[in-house]
């Protein structure tokens, strides 16, 4: 990867930073007031009568202190509660006016301001990044016409396919009623009871089970919008369309175990990845991919587009890339910004419309419902993080929170005082029309027959894994379900996802004590390589290594590695026994950034073994020792030194693959690089 490409980026549409400019308030070098300005003289102590008497209740500037406190939490989303957020731009990458009058699309090179949160699902706000879960990957649009939202996952399908039972899949996710546990996983009985109930989930779950649901980085993550929306032009032809973001760095993954012990260790770990690579510069990139039906090809397919269960194969259904979008700029305050977003999937724009897909219609009125709940009123659009960076004229009033002051003496249309002002918009000019799509038939409680095969496409993912991601779904399941207490929860879930495959539920059903299933798989043989992780880009870029280091190194040595790391753009931490220097045989001197109690071999991604001497030899000795050979365990990328040979050979029980030894050949330092950005060598005994 062309490491200026991430770094080089245009302001020319940050327009949305420079609009909230005049909301950022710098306090420091301030003397301290209420809120309504008065100076406060003394911030230390309550009123009272006499220094050991009754506080009294004339102490306002308290009051008004300790009310805000209690006060200053709002209601946590009910999902998506854990997130983080940074500000970007999206660039297009060509026209697409031939498929949609959308302002921001229509143009190659048009920039527009974006805002985007990443989340979990399952877990509160306190909960860790790295649990096995669905995410959030919510892009606000600050267009010319108006803000525009597009939600998406990191799996292309949904749960369920009715939106009458979102609120069961959820309920049945979520912490146990009876006892609040467990948190950010999905590892209970109500949850699996559910999907052994409600068997249209067999996709989602199986792309839950799969490596995709512990991703290493958000920055790694790949997004889809699920739901199947309309594109439609200038002269009113629609178009089927699907979004979905590419990050550039490819789509990359932990094992189970590391993100279970990577919870623990930094819960924050993927807030602080993100927030840690836009502050040097590594902008996290994504293309956005669209796939397009003609409205004509609607039925042509063995699946049916607008079942939110189904993903549009990109073998079939290319998914042609039309922009990208870098997320240059962290957010100044936690809570103004990325608390209080509000994002709904009604936020359209011309040229964006809805189509039949039933989630999609089930969403949308249920997010104005959250943020009223959340955010006090309907006057949150007007927060800053929410405002459009065009402006707004209607007749609605009043309010919690309302910031405007209209001066109009008219709230109401028609009217003759205002000229019948505010009013509609033509849409040759912008205005917004809902496309006229054609609707019959009778008004019935019932989903299409077409909707109702269950297992062909969690069949074809399957398929399309390779034999390491197979066993990770495997190793999946039997932790998950192993966590079940009722056999019969157990049982009902191994029988049907006999219908995915049956060598993988016989040997789930092994691993969790219960009978092998007697069924068969469904007879679907197809695959889509594009599902696979085995086929995504690699780069060493922005990925960290730890080197771990004494007295005593061979300092060019050392430093032909370092400098190595710093062409290639990844990011180093040094590691030893305590914080300070190190000093090599030559003299040079290196820092030390980590030590092993402030970090660990699992938040690394790879190791660089460089060894030397200490005052506690043996706690050294041992600490490099097992972290050496836990990162072996874990599959990663690791170079040994000349001064640490010691602590990992070559040897007729280990097959040193991904194992980089110093003067091995004349390029050891490029080899290395290489295997960093390769980052599992599978094929280790």
């Amino acid at each position: 990867m062309d490491k200026s490409s991430q770094n080089n980026h245009s302001k020319a549409g940050d327009k949305k930073d420079k609009q909230l400019e005049k909301y950022r308030i710098q306090n420091g070098g301030n003397p301290i007031t209420t809120n309504e300005g008065l100076k406060v003289a003394n911030n230390e102590n309550t009123l009272k009568a006499g220094d050991r008497g009754p506080i009294l209740m004339e102490d306002f500037h308290f009051f008004q202190k300790q009310l805000h406190f209690d006060t200053e939490r709002i209601p946590e989303r009910v999902v998506h509660a854990r997130g983080f957020g940074a500000h970007g731009e999206f660039e297009a990458y060509q026209s697409m006016r031939p498929y949609t009058k959308a302002a921001f699309l229509k143009e190659k090179g048009t920039t527009t301001s974006v805002f985007v949160r990443f989340s979990t699902v399952q877990g509160g706000k306190g909960s860790m990044d790295t649990a096995r879960d669905v995410r959030g990957f919510a892009v606000k649009f600050y267009t010319e016409e108006g803000n525009y939202d597009m939600l998406g996952l990191p799996f292309p399908v949904f749960v369920v396919h009715d939106p009458f039972k979102f609120v069961d899949s959820q309920h049945a996710l979520k912490p146990q009623p009876h006892n609040d546990m467990p948190t950010a996983s999905a590892a209970h009985d109500n949850f699996w009871d559910f999907v052994a109930n409600n068997q249209e989930s067999a996709h989602f779950v199986m792309w839950a089970m799969s490596d995709r649901a512990v991703p290493r980085s958000w920055r790694m993550m790949e997004g889809f919008a699920v739901n199947t929306f309309r594109f439609e032009n200038e002269e009113g032809k629609a178009t089927f369309v699907k979004f979905h973001w590419k990050p550039l760095l490819g789509v990359h993954s932990f094992l189970n175990e590391e993100s279970l012990m990577v919870g623990g260790l930094d819960p924050d770990y993927h807030r602080r990845d993100l927030r840690d690579a836009i502050e040097c510069g590594a902008y996290p990139i994504f293309e956005l991919a669209v796939q397009m039906v003609a409205e004509e090809d609607e039925h042509k397919f063995d699946f049916d587009i607008l079942d939110p269960t189904k993903l549009w194969p990109e073998e079939i259904i290319p998914a042609q890339k039309i922009g990208k979008l870098t997320l240059n700029r962290n957010v100044d305050n936690h809570f103004a910004e990325t608390e209080q977003v509000a994002f709904d999937v009604t936020n359209l724009v011309p040229g964006i419309n809805f189509t039949n897909d039933p989630i999609l219609q089930g969403r949308t009125f249920t997010y104005k419902i959250t943020q009223l709940h959340r955010l006090g009123g309907s006057n949150y659009p007007e927060l800053p993080i929410n405002r459009s960076l065009c402006p707004f004229h209607n007749n609605q009033r009043d309010g919690f929170s309302r910031h405007r002051i209209d001066v109009d003496q008219t709230n109401y249309f028609k009217n003759s005082i205002s000229n019948n002002t505010p009013g509609p918009t033509n849409p040759e000019e912008g205005g917004f029309l809902h496309y006229p799509d054609r609707v019959e038939g009778f008004k019935v409680k019932a989903s299409s027959d077409s909707f109702k095969d269950f297992f062909s496409q969690a069949r074809m993912f399957w398929n399309s894994m390779s034999s390491v991601e197979k066993q990770h779904i495997i190793d999946a399941f039997s932790f998950e379900l192993a966590q079940v207490k009722r056999v019969s929860v157990r049982e009902q879930v191994v029988n049907m996802f006999v219908n995915v495959d049956k060598g993988m539920a016989t040997t789930i059903a092994d691993n969790v004590g219960i009978k092998p299933p007697t069924g068969q798989h469904v007879p679907v043989e197809t695959s889509s390589p594009a599902l696979s992780q085995a086929n995504t880009p690699h780069y060493a870029f922005s990925l960290t290594v730890g080197v771990i280091i004494g007295d005593g190194f061979y300092g060019l040595e050392v430093r032909k590695m370092l400098e190595s790391f710093q062409q290639a753009g990844v990011f180093v931490e040094v590691i030893s026994e305590k914080l300070g220097t190190v000093t090599g045989t030559d003299g040079t001197k290196i820092e030390v950034t980590k030590t092993f109690l402030t970090t660990h071999e699992v938040l690394l991604d790879a190791l660089y073994v460089v060894g030397g001497t200490t005052k506690n030899q043996s706690v050294f000795d041992s600490y490099t020792t097992d972290w050496t050979h836990a990162a072996y365990k874990h599959y990663k990328p690791i170079a040994i030194a000349t001064t640490g040979k010691q602590f990992l050979q070559a040897g007729a029980n280990n097959n040193p693959l991904g194992v980089i030894y110093y003067g091995s050949n004349s390029n050891s330092e490029q080899e290395f690089i290489h295997a960093i950005a390769k980052r599992r060598f599978w094929e280790r005994t």
